[in-house]
């Protein structure tokens, strides 16, 4: 076993070595030859060290180099050295991290965790919270947790009756709201149609004068980064008239919970703290490998009333937290360890400087691009940067060609009826030599189709 793994960890090395020379979009030929992986299964054994080499020869060459500098795709940070080790070790631990008399070791790890990221997210101290996987399950949880609070004020327990019968309950959202709030209303039995949408301005962002009423059996949705322009919905005002009734009210801050960390970013989140869940990624902006999302729950017997397990087989009962009692599920990874591992390595400068150095580089970008005369269509206020190079079908065409050059790689939106590409920038391991060498690609393949400039 020695040997496989120094061997395993010696080939990781090379591939994260290789990220910042390499074409960030793999090359068709490396597509094509994954094929020869699809083989009926053998009768007899193979060896790891097979098994390795095929994985790695085959596959590295295959994958999007989404741990590189240069992806800008998506809202996707790379692995931050200290969370990939702690990720190796962790693995190694194999903890089915559930309970904390079973697995004391990362139980306790992940409360401490939590309580940085309370900390630093300037988030209720009282707060409960969930590792979970990503923000879609962040969502739902932290929403399961509004939904039992919604009808325990109606006399109704929603986790022992079900929804056959229950009281109605109101959700409102913002007409863009992501995708994986309306999916984990649906999980819920709230559904993605029945919610109240209410109009947005031209930033995205919930309009005060549009909101409906209130009562307190409803569940008002607002957004801490829009994906497409980083924008914020106006918590403090949307926290008061929601609380005036009894409302609850959740953030779906998959990013933009971050900028509560950077103190020139902190004003956009001003007034988040009034509400009462919040949910989160940590694989996005704090740079922890996948599959990482906190929930986050102003009262705690909320979350655990709507999350709690317990069977005569479970050693449940702990003077500690046990992290089942909050999350959806009982098998899990210790995933919080690498958010501790990543807080733990940057600490409150590093993680401010992480922040502020990609919203910087959002800021050059939309620059640079507005300079050489094309639309950038949203203010840039944190990391997202919208922009238009003509015609939708010419936006189209730098894009694929910007996806095919290989130099970096960025994605394409519709938002507001414009076609776009949206750049998105996380990454630890960006610098101002990654983002200037994407500049010269992004404006020397948009030059191509870039009509006489008009007087």
């Amino acid at each position: 076993m020695r040997e496989l793994l120094s061997t395993t960890a010696e080939r990781a090395i090379c591939y994260l070595e290789d990220l910042g020379t390499r074409s960030v979009a793999p090359s068709i030929d490396a597509v094509a030859r994954l094929a020869s992986l699809d083989i009926p299964l053998s009768n007899e054994p193979t060896s790891p060290e097979s098994i390795l080499q095929q994985l790695d020869e085959l596959g590295s060459p295959a994958t999007m180099a989404m741990a590189g500098p240069r992806f800008f795709g998506f809202v996707i940070g790379g692995s931050l050295p200290a969370a990939l080790a702690a990720s190796w070790l962790i693995t190694a631990w194999d903890q089915n991290s559930g309970l904390y008399n079973v697995t004391p070791a990362t139980a306790a790890l992940e409360q401490i965790a939590l309580g940085w990221l309370l900390d630093v997210l300037k988030l209720p101290p009282e707060s409960g919270g969930a590792f979970v996987t990503g923000a879609t399950v962040a969502n739902f949880t932290a929403l399961a947790a509004a939904r039992h609070a919604a009808l325990a004020k109606a006399g109704w327990n929603v986790e022992a009756d079900g929804l056959f019968g229950a009281p109605p309950i109101t959700v409102i959202v913002g007409a863009e709201v992501h995708p994986t709030v309306l999916k984990a209303l649906g999980m819920l039995g709230l559904g993605r149609s029945r919610v109240v949408t209410v109009p947005v301005d031209s930033q995205g962002c919930m309009r005060l004068d549009a909101l409906p009423p209130m009562t307190g059996s409803t569940i008002v949705c607002v957004q801490a980064g829009n994906v497409n322009t980083g924008a914020f919905d106006p918590f403090q005002q949307i926290c008061e008239r929601a609380h005036d009734v009894g409302a609850w009210v959740h953030v779906d801050g998959a990013f933009g919970l971050w900028a509560a960390a950077a103190p020139s970013r902190a004003y956009l989140v001003e007034g988040i703290e009034g509400a009462d869940s919040w949910a989160t990624d940590a694989h996005k902006w704090l740079n922890v490998p996948y599959d990482s999302g906190v929930a986050f729950v102003r009262d705690p017997d909320a979350l655990r009333a709507a999350m709690a397990i317990t069977a005569d087989y479970l050693p449940t009962v702990s003077e500690y937290r046990n992290p089942a009692d909050y999350t959806p599920e009982l098998s899990r990874r210790a995933r919080g360890v690498e958010v501790w591992a990543a807080l733990r390595s940057l600490g409150r400068i590093g993680l401010s400087d992480l922040i502020e150095r990609t919203c910087r580089y959002a800021r050059r970008f939309a620059e640079a691009l507005t300079s050489a005369g094309y639309h950038v269509l949203n203010e840039v206020v944190l990391n997202q940067v919208l922009v238009s190079f003509g015609t939708p079908e010419i936006t189209k065409r730098v894009i694929d060609d910007i996806q095919a050059d290989g130099t970096c790689w960025c994605g394409s939106t519709l938002w507001q009826g414009h076609t776009a590409m949206r750049i998105s920038v996380v990454c630890w391991a960006t610098t101002d030599a990654d983002v200037e060498r994407s500049i010269e690609a992004i404006l020397r393949i948009a030059a191509k189709y870039k009509g006489p400039v008009k007087k």
